[in-house]
């Protein structure tokens, strides 16, 4: 039985951790890698988009990888229906959304994302006007068709029809948006993690993305990042938060927390070190209690128990800058 694998951009490529093992294997040297996506469990497939180069596409767990089209387009993120896995679709700076329903081998791109309601208000704070951009891509586990987009700093906003129209920004989604999640089973249940006001790092849909319910008080920190889901109940929820950017994105203390929310009440989870920020979340259906942790200092944390408690595995990434994605045992 192949063993689970992380992967993680690094800011000068990626790299590939296979649990148990010390050392991380590098690939795409060179490349800026900004977003990462898998596709259905089994499957082996693997997607990076690059700010500048297009998608990279790998088939057998990020072993060995091949360019995947949108050449010269700046691929910030990227998501892979689980209900069809040829239907894939891209988010690029300058916002739009790129869709594909042959694995990536042609793309066409969504020409009303253009015309969106207020889209001339989205704007990024890092970065100069009008070069706002989709930051994260969630499919429905059930509807190829059905994709919410969330643009960092802008809007979240839905499309039943797969792109060829699109809704306004949904009422209480946080504008600005750092990663979107659908439940593994639940087409009704999308998560968010984003900077919230006030110190509300998350968001929750329970119809399908038409309206959010911003959930709880009195956070500690409000800029939300990572988000996950439990893969059965769909009322347990994570999310990662720091104080700001400057502390979440900085070289120094990151002040980072992981939150767990359970039914009506949010909860700090301890035992996880917060000096660096968590960008990655993650869940598995084959042990829906288990939570990891991708950290930007490269160590991976687990929790068998929803949170509660929390061990380092073994190995290190270089790095976890902005995403990791992991693929369980084939």
């Amino acid at each position: 039985m192949t063993t689970r694998s992380f992967i993680s951009t690094t800011g000068t490529g990626i790299a590939r951790l296979t649990a148990g093992g010390a050392t991380a294997t590098e690939h795409l040297v060179g490349e800026d890698v900004y977003s990462l996506a898998t596709g259905p469990d089994g499957s082996g497939l693997v997607l990076a988009g690059t700010e500048g180069n297009g998608i990279f596409r790998s088939t057998d767990r990020g072993v060995t990888w091949t360019h995947g089209g949108l050449d010269g387009h700046k691929v910030m993120a990227l998501a892979v229906a689980p209900s069809d896995p040829e239907r894939i679709y891209a988010g690029v700076r300058p916002a739009g959304v790129f869709r594909s329903d042959d694995g990536g081998v042609t793309w066409t791109e969504s020409e009303s994302f253009q015309h969106i309601r207020g889209r001339r208000m989205w704007r990024s704070p890092a970065s100069a006007p009008f070069t706002a951009y989709v930051q994260a891509l969630a499919v429905s586990p059930h509807d190829p068709d059905l994709v919410v987009a969330g643009i960092e700093f802008g809007a979240v906003v839905r499309s039943a029809d797969g792109g060829k129209t699109w809704s306004n920004h949904r009422r209480k989604a946080i504008r600005d948006c750092h990663s979107l999640v659908w439940h593994a089973t639940d087409g009704d249940c999308v998560y968010e993690g984003g900077a919230g006001v006030p110190r509300q790092p998350g968001a929750r849909s329970t119809n399908g993305g038409k309206t959010w319910q911003k959930s709880g008080s009195g956070f500690g920190r409000g800029y939300g990042w990572a988000v996950a889901a439990h893969p059965e109940a769909t009322h347990v929820w994570y999310v990662s938060a720091s104080t700001g950017p400057l502390a979440a994105h900085g070289d120094g203390d990151a002040k980072a927390v992981v939150y767990r929310y359970i039914g009506d009440d949010w909860s700090r989870l301890d035992g996880i070190s917060g000096r660096s920020m968590p960008y990655a979340l993650l869940t598995d259906s084959k042990l829906p209690d288990s939570l990891w942790a991708g950290v930007a200092d490269g160590s991976i944390w687990y929790s068998p128990n929803r949170g509660d408690d929390w061990e380092v595995l073994e190995g290190v990434l270089p790095a976890v800058e902005r995403a990791m994605v992991m693929l369980p045992p084939a």
